[in-house]
């Protein structure tokens, strides 16, 4: 998530496998050299380095505004865009532990228990409204990443965004994605918290425990597009 297109020959193999391996082959397959930050690597499947260490305090914020070229993954090509009317009906998927720590493709480091979420094309970093339209529940979510890349999903959500939602248990939900627009580079939240604070009955209920659900396999990015 955190390496330009063309900057080096490991960033292009990692764009040949997302284009043509499934999730299974991307892991075996993934480069070998190992990209350190801060001591840690990003040799684990090929991922964008893992920045903050497991049980270490994320910060909020610290990226950048960024749209990108246009690129192509899996033989689909996506064109970020400035979209104000975004206002799109799809699929979500979630995505948890294993990024976690790791830097976003706008330079952030994804929380899995903040109120964010990863699309293809939205500026980065916005901010959205998801609706979940098998139970009405609504989120405000920040967009700090680049994906989902599978089964022509829209959105994917943190574990902390599906649990808001009620989605985590199944994976996968209808939803509809509404942008609303820039978020803030400080990476200040207090407007998603404040409207999940005005949702008061299922902000409840997302506090609870959850069943433990591995998250959906989905394509996404290991590297940034410029």
């Amino acid at each position: 998530m955190s390496i330009g297109i063309g900057v080096s020959a490991s960033a292009s193999v990692r764009a040949c496998l997302i284009a043509g391996c499934v999730a299974f082959a991307l892991s075996a397959c993934a480069s070998s050299s190992a990209t350190k930050t801060a001591g840690l690597t990003s040799d684990e499947g090929g991922f964008s380095p893992r920045v903050v260490a497991k049980g270490k305090s994320i910060p909020k914020g610290g990226g950048h505004h960024k749209l990108g070229r246009p690129y192509t993954i899996a033989g689909k090509r996506y064109v970020p865009a400035h979209q104000p009317n975004y206002d799109r009906v799809g699929i979500a998927s979630w995505y948890g532990d294993l990024f976690h720590g790791r830097l976003t493709a706008n330079g952030e480091v994804y929380d899995s228990n903040r109120l964010t979420a990863a699309h293809p094309t939205l500026p980065l970093p916005s901010l959205v409204k998801v609706t979940n339209l098998a139970n009405g529940r609504q989120v405000l979510l920040r967009v700090n990443d680049r994906g989902p890349y599978a089964h022509n999903r829209i959105i994917d959500l943190s574990r902390k965004a599906s649990d808001v939602l009620g989605t985590r248990r199944q994976g996968l939900a209808k939803v509809r994605v509404e942008y609303i627009g820039p978020a803030p580079l400080s990476g200040d939240d207090s407007r998603e918290r404040a409207f999940l604070a005005g949702k008061r009955g299922y902000a409840t209920a997302a506090a609870r425990p959850t069943p433990k659900a591995a998250p959906r396999k989905t394509r996404r990015s290991s590297f940034s597009f410029w």
